[in-house]
């Protein structure tokens, strides 16, 4: 809605000196509006509109420039114009965009320069977010072959943990973390890094294990707690393809957290065992 008397007026970003096309809302009353979209009388050289501009501009329904109304309610201008109801302004707007873009050339906002409402209209410049990791850790990699991908897991870990992660005997990459053990293993024909820990050994009663699991993984989001014969493991998978550092930074800094702070709470629930006991054995 316009006010009484009110002007709008959407006008091109100037890169010179010269008169640059427009398209103005005006508020003839409260019902209402008058549309002008500026004609060759108005704009520098440059702008001008040539013959076939001239004819989309007709086309598109814009009523040539008047100089003396021939009849009552004619506005006097120097523009194209034309009117609508107050109430139908999606109309006249719509025409506008069509104007600004099929006959001034406009392609996007971002070259318009609007007399009002200029933080609504204008895109604000997009502000980096801050970020706890350093820029090449949130770039995405596609890996060239499993080993590329080993070697860039490799790499994360060994800064994560200030020194070369050592394997087991299977190949699987494996982190001491408290009372238990951290594995990674590339999986999914090296698309995916998959994250695991066996949290608790010789549990007694498979049924109470499978009823306190569910109600673990109920409760949980991003890993998932399984008994495979009377052991219970947490995992967590790393989408790979692309690889991008700071997800696996993530995913082993949460395995961490959830493996060693849930351990021994779950081998007294169960009555079993952590990998590593009190006397760190």
């Amino acid at each position: 809605m316009i006010d009484d008397t009110a002007d709008f007026t959407l006008g091109c970003v100037a890169v010179d000196d010269e008169a640059v096309p427009f398209v103005r809302f005006h508020s003839l009353d409260r019902d209402t509006l008058l549309a002008e979209a500026a004609s060759n009388a108005g704009v520098g050289e440059k702008y001008q509109l040539g013959p076939a501009e001239l004819e989309r501009m007709a086309a598109l329904g814009w009523q040539d420039p008047v100089a003396e109304p021939e009849h009552p309610g004619q506005p006097v201008t120097g523009n194209f114009w034309t009117t609508g109801e107050q109430e139908r302004s999606a109309e006249l707007a719509a025409l506008a965009v069509r104007t600004l873009r099929k006959v001034y050339g406009v392609q996007h906002p971002v070259f318009l320069a609007p007399d009002q409402l200029a933080e609504i209209l204008t895109p604000q410049a997009q502000q980096e977010a801050a970020s706890e990791f350093d820029a090449e850790d949130v770039v995405a990699v596609i890996p060239a072959g499993a080993e590329h991908l080993k070697a860039m897991v490799e790499a994360e870990l060994t800064e994560m943990f200030g020194h070369t992660p050592l394997h087991d005997a299977e190949g699987d990459i494996a982190i001491r973390v408290g009372s238990t053990m951290l594995f990674l293993r590339l999986v999914n024909e090296a698309r995916e890094v998959l994250v695991f820990a066996s949290l608790v050994h010789e549990v007694e009663g498979r049924s109470r294990a499978v009823e306190v699991l569910n109600d673990l993984n109920s409760d949980t989001r991003m890993v998932k707690f399984q008994l495979v014969r009377d052991r219970v493991f947490v995992t967590c998978t790393v989408p790979a393809h692309p690889f991008v550092p700071a997800h696996l930074h993530q995913a082993v800094t949460l395995m961490a957290d959830v493996a060693d702070g849930i351990d021994d709470e779950l081998a007294d629930k169960l009555r079993g065992r952590t990998t590593f006991g009190p006397d760190g054995l």
